[in-house]
C-alpha cells in the first residue's frame, strides 16, 4: 500500500475524498503532494477553529457558536460539491474542519454545564462518543454504496439541515449566563428544567443583592493569558496541551495506517471504528468509579505499550499484528474519551471553554502531524509504531502529576483550581 493510499483512510471527512480527488484531478507523479496536504490542511482548520471557538463561545454564548458553526459546516460542504479545482476544493475544506471541530468542542462544554455530574459522565463518553462511532461505522458503508465523491459528499451533507429544529430545543448554558450576570435568563432556563423534571424549585433563585454584588465580578472577560494567570495554572495548562497533543498524534496515527493493514480497506475501516465502541464503554466505567489521573494512565500505557509490541510480531503474521494496532486504538481511544471530561474538570467556568479550546488546538497540531508518521512507514514499517507507542507511555507517565479532579464539583473560580501534584 502506497503513501499515497495510506492518507486516504476515512476516519474523518478528510482522508474521504483523497482517493476521489487522485481520480478527479489527476493527482499523481508531480502533484501526488498534494493529496497527503489536502488531509493536512483540513486538519488546519481543525486547529484554527478549535482556537477560536472557545473565546468566541466564552464571549458570545455557547447556543450562538454552536448553531453557527454547524451552519458553516454545513454550508461549505455543500459548497464542495460544486468545486471545479483542487485549490477551490481544498480552501472550502480548511473551512469545514473550522466548523466541524467548533461545534463538536461547544456543543461538549453546553452539555456538560448543563447536565448534572452523572449524567455529565454519560453524555462526555457514551452520549457523544458512542454516536461518534456509530458516524465512523456508516462512512466506510456510504464510500462503499456511493462511489461518486460528490454525491457521497451530498449524502453527508444533508443531514446537518435536521439540527434546525433543535435551536428551539436547546437552551443556553446556565452557568454561562450566570457567568456574564444574565440572573433572569438563567433563572428562566433552571425553572424550565425543573419543572420538566418534576422538581419543585424556589420562587427566586438569587438574591437581588448578592447578584448586584457579584455582577462585576462575573462580568470580566477572559483572555487567553488566564490560562497562564499563575504557576500552578500554566503547569496544568502546558501538561494538558502535551497530553492532548501526543495523545492525538496516537489517534490519528493509528486511525489513518488502517489501510496499510492487511486485507480489504473498507472492511478494516469498520472494524477501526467497531473498537471504539468498547473503549468508550471502558472508560465510562473507569470515570464512574476510579480516578482520572490513574484511570488516563493505565489506558495510555496500554495503548502505547501494545503498539510498541508491534515490532517483534514477525511479517507473515498479519493478524497478529492487526489485533495488536486494534488493541493499541482501543486504549489510546479511551483514554482520548476521557481527555475532555478530565479537561472540564480542571478549569473555572469563566475559562472552562477557552481552555478546551485551545488544549483541542493543540490536539489538531498533533492530528496534522500523524499522517506523516505514517509516512515513515515508507522508510521502515516499525518506524511509526515505535514513535507512537514510546510518545504515548511517556504522556501517560507525565500524566499521572496532573491534579485529580475526581468526587470534586467543578471549579467556578481560578482560586478553586485543584495544586499540581508535585
Amino acid at each position: 500500500m502506497t503513501w499515497k493510499h495510506a492518507c486516504l483512510q476515512p476516519i474523518t471527512p478528510a482522508a474521504g475524498w483523497a482517493r476521489a480527488l487522485l481520480l478527479q484531478w489527476n493527482l499523481v507523479c508531480d502533484d501526488d503532494w498534494k493529496a497527503p496536504l489536502t488531509t493536512s490542511l483540513f486538519f488546519v482548520g481543525v486547529l484554527i477553529g478549535s482556537f477560536i471557538s472557545g473565546q468566541l463561545s466564552d464571549r458570545f454564548g455557547r447556543k450562538n457558536i454552536l448553531f453557527s458553526t454547524m451552519a458553516v459546516q454545513t454550508g461549505f460542504s455543500f459548497l464542495q460539491i460544486f468545486s471545479t479545482s483542487w485549490e477551490m476544493f481544498t480552501v472550502l475544506f480548511l473551512i469545514v474542519g473550522m466548523g466541524q471541530i467548533s461545534n463538536y468542542v461547544v456543543a461538549f462544554i453546553l452539555g456538560t454545564e448543563i447536565l448534572g455530574k452523572s449524567v455529565r459522565i454519560i453524555f462526555s463518553t457514551l452520549g457523544v462518543c458512542i454516536f461518534f462511532a456509530i458516524g465512523y461505522m456508516l462512512l466506510p458503508l456510504f464510500a462503499y454504496f456511493i462511489r461518486d465523491w460528490r454525491m457521497l459528499l451530498l449524502a453527508l451533507t444533508v443531514p446537518g439541515l435536521f439540527c434546525i429544529p433543535l435551536w428551539w430545543i436547546i437552551p443556553e448554558s446556565p452557568r454561562w449566563l450566570i457567568s456574564q450576570g444574565r440572573y433572569k435568563e438563567a433563572e428562566v432556563i433552571i425553572q424550565k428544567a425543573a419543572k420538566i423534571n418534576g422538581v419543585p424549585a424556589p420562587a427566586m433563585l438569587f438574591d437581588t443583592a448578592e447578584m448586584q454584588d457579584s455582577k462585576p465580578q462575573q462580568q470580566q472577560k477572559a483572555i487567553l493569558l488566564d490560562l497562564f494567570r499563575t504557576r500552578n495554572i500554566a503547569t496544568i495548562t502546558i501538561m494538558s496541551l502535551l497530553l492532548w497533543f501526543f495523545t492525538s498524534v496516537g489517534y490519528f496515527g493509528l486511525s489513518l495506517s488502517t489501510p496499510n493493514w492487511h486485507g480489504n480497506a473498507y472492511i478494516n475501516c469498520f472494524l477501526s471504528a467497531v473498537i471504539e465502541v468498547p473503549a468508550y464503554v471502558i472508560a465510562w466505567l473507569l470515570l464512574r468509579s476510579l480516578p482520572r489521573r490513574y484511570s488516563l494512565s493505565g489506558t495510555l500505557f496500554l495503548g502505547g505499550g501494545v503498539v510498541l509490541f508491534i515490532q517483534l510480531v514477525p511479517a507473515d503474521l498479519n493478524i497478529l499484528s492487526v489485533g495488536l494496532v486494534m488493541l493499541g486504538k482501543f486504549g489510546i481511544t479511551a483514554a482520548f474519551s476521557m481527555l475532555y471530561v478530565y479537561n472540564v474538570e480542571l478549569y473555572p467556568t469563566l475559562v472552562r471553554n477557552m481552555a478546551v479550546g485551545a488544549t483541542s488546538t493543540a490536539s489538531r497540531l498533533g492530528s496534522i502531524i500523524a499522517p506523516y508518521f505514517v509516512y515513515l512507514g515508507a522508510y521502515d514499517r516499525f518506524l511509526p509504531y515505535i514513535l507512537m507507542g514510546s510518545l504515548t507511555v511517556l504522556i501517560g507517565i507525565l500524566t499521572l502529576f496532573l491534579p485529580e479532579s475526581y468526587g470534586n464539583p467543578l471549579p467556578e473560580s481560578f482560586e478553586q483550581m485543584l495544586k499540581v501534584k508535585w
